[in-house]
């Protein structure tokens, strides 16, 4: 009988059996097995060092600290989750599980959660995000578009169910009534988030007869105001073709939203503020515009009133008055010389009606009463006829005189087709195309009216 596992030389001692050896596959299969099975869920601290992204998305790197390192791998699926950029350098907190690479024969964990050690991961992806948008040129005033001044339709994108859109509409609802108001709803935190924001804005630019949008959310967490330090939002809100306020948070809260929008409020009543500020500034600006109106137009009065003062005053005008006083003494001297020729008529007829009447007492009364009476009364039409006659000639005299004066008056002249021109500036009467030079304000006096001119050209005689 032959005994298992020994083997009998030509000497008679048995010696042990050769054992199978493994192959480097089936070694490492068993490694794989252990690893894998032992250290599924695992957390490592490390440095990253020989970060690589390869172009099928999967980032490459090396975890190490001061006596060991570790080959790690994020899976593209993983690395989209990323809310940071990994570089070397970076002490980071990883999570996943370890596999094994057969074909190298090493461990490497694949990493499923990467987060940097000392600030957060959302902190880390705010700030590079923007950084490269900031270098983009994105965030430059240059590229902020003004709002408008008496918006009609304004757009807002926020949660429906909120304070936050209560707020914006008894804002608008108080300062400016007929503004039209149309709301996206939207939710504004948690997964989606981000993607129904952009759908708002796209819908809203869609629309085309919107004059403002609002973005509106109310405080919080970094984490509740993520959905708009999103990329898309970002850019979104970059390609809107409506001028866009972001009204995120409170005041202290700052979003990537806030520095790409056209302007940024600190709180959501506050954009509801600034978009109705532009009304009230304008009926300011209008009720100012009323004041100076009024002013300039008394003030006006007032310089037009001395011109005609001043140019009443002026020597040609005195010279012709004077000459009028004259003509008018004269008119009344004849006047009163006409009444004092009536008067000694009418004394020089009464007199001779008393001594008639003598005479007619010392003679048949009757009969010469009868003669005296047609004398009396011929005399009577005689001196009345002469004294119609006599202020007949004097009123024709006085006529005379009047359309005389009439032909002597500046007005009179300026009735039958002349004008007086005066330089607007200095105020002198112009008498010469030399007192004057091109382009000169002047104010011409017609018969009836003014008018002013600029002078073209001078043609001198």
């Amino acid at each position: 009988m032959q005994q298992k596992g020994l083997d009998f030389g030509g000497s008679g001692e048995p010696r042990p059996a050769r054992r199978r050896a493994l192959s480097v596959s089936e070694l490492t299969e068993r490694v794989q097995g252990v690893l894998e099975t032992e250290f599924l869920d695992v957390w490592v601290e490390g440095e990253i060092s020989n970060l690589k992204r390869a172009s099928s998305g999967h980032i490459y790197f090396s975890l190490k600290d001061d006596r060991a390192q570790i080959r790690a791998v994020v899976w593209r699926t993983d690395a989209r989750l990323l809310r940071f950029r990994p570089q070397d350098g970076m002490h980071v907190l990883a999570r996943g599980g370890l596999r094994v690479y057969p074909p190298r024969g090493e461990y490497q964990i694949s990493v499923q959660v990467l987060e940097p050690l000392g600030k957060g991961s959302l902190a880390q992806a705010f700030e590079e995000l923007k950084e490269k948008l900031e270098k983009e040129g994105l965030f430059d005033a240059a590229r902020k578009r003004p709002l408008p001044a008496l918006p009609r339709r304004v757009g807002v994108v926020t949660s429906p169910t909120g304070a936050v859109i209560r707020d914006i509409l008894r804002v608008l609802r108080r300062r400016y009534a007929n503004l039209e108001v149309l709301l996206y709803p939207a939710r504004v935190q948690g997964e989606g988030a981000a993607a129904e924001i952009v759908r708002g804005i796209q819908t809203l630019n869609r629309l085309g007869d919107l004059d403002i949008m609002i973005l509106a959310r109310g405080g919080g967490s970094l984490e509740d105001l993520w959905a708009f330090n999103e990329e898309a939002v970002a850019r979104a809100i970059v390609s809107s073709r409506i001028p866009t306020i972001s009204a995120v948070g409170h005041e202290t809260d700052f979003t990537i939203s806030d520095f790409v929008a056209d302007l940024r409020a600190p709180t959501p009543s506050a954009a509801a503020e600034r978009v109705v500020q532009a009304k009230e500034e304008l009926q300011a600006r209008i009720s100012g515009a009323e004041k100076r109106l009024h002013a300039a137009l008394r003030l006006g009065l007032t310089r037009t009133r001395a011109r005609v003062e001043a140019a009443a005053a002026h020597r040609v005008f005195a010279a012709e008055q004077g000459r009028l006083h004259v003509r008018a003494q004269r008119v009344d001297e004849a006047v009163r010389r006409g009444q004092r020729a009536l008067v000694r008529r009418l004394e020089r007829g009464g007199e001779s009606a008393r001594r008639l009447r003598e005479r007619l007492e010392a003679f048949r009364w009757d009969r010469q009463l009868a003669a005296r009476r047609e004398r009396l009364a011929w005399r009577t039409d005689h001196v009345r006829a002469l004294f119609r006659e006599g202020l007949d000639r004097r009123r024709a005299g006085l006529a005379g005189l009047a359309g005389r004066l009439e032909g002597l008056s500046p007005l009179a002249v300026l009735g039958r087709g002349y004008a007086l021109v005066w330089d607007e500036t200095s105020g002198l009467l112009l008498r010469d195309v030399a007192e004057t030079d091109d382009g000169r304000p002047l104010r011409i006096r017609l018969h009836r009216g003014a008018i002013r001119a600029t002078v073209v050209s001078r043609e001198p005689e």
